[in-house]
């Protein structure tokens, strides 16, 4: 199912939502590293990240090295950025920053 390309302006509007980290290469891309204090937690957020593009059926280019996750968005078949890679690096942002809970109070 080919999806449509967003405009640049439909683009900043998108990226305004998303955690400052994530940048838009050349238009075309969103792009974001996350840094761990060693390979396994990297390993572990990797993994996570995988789990959340197979159930989207939307699959990010992911560079792991030791401390390090880069994570890359974009639809080929639109020839840039969709709604689709926006929503996926939102979920991206819940699994990297999990939004704050209220203490159980017994």
């Amino acid at each position: 199912m080919a999806r449509e390309k967003l405009t640049d302006d439909e683009v900043r509007t998108q990226a305004g939502e998303l955690s400052e980290e994530w940048t838009v290469a050349e238009g075309q891309r969103l792009e974001r590293t996350v840094r761990f204090p060693d390979f396994a937690q990297g390993l572990a957020f990797t993994n996570r990240v995988g789990a959340l593009a197979e159930e989207a059926n939307h699959h990010p280019d992911i560079l792991l090295t030791w401390g390090r996750v880069t994570l890359t968005l974009w639809t080929d078949d639109a020839g840039g950025l969709t709604h689709h890679d926006f929503a996926l690096a939102k979920q991206i942002d819940a699994v990297v920053t999990p939004p704050a809970t209220t203490p159980r109070q017994d």
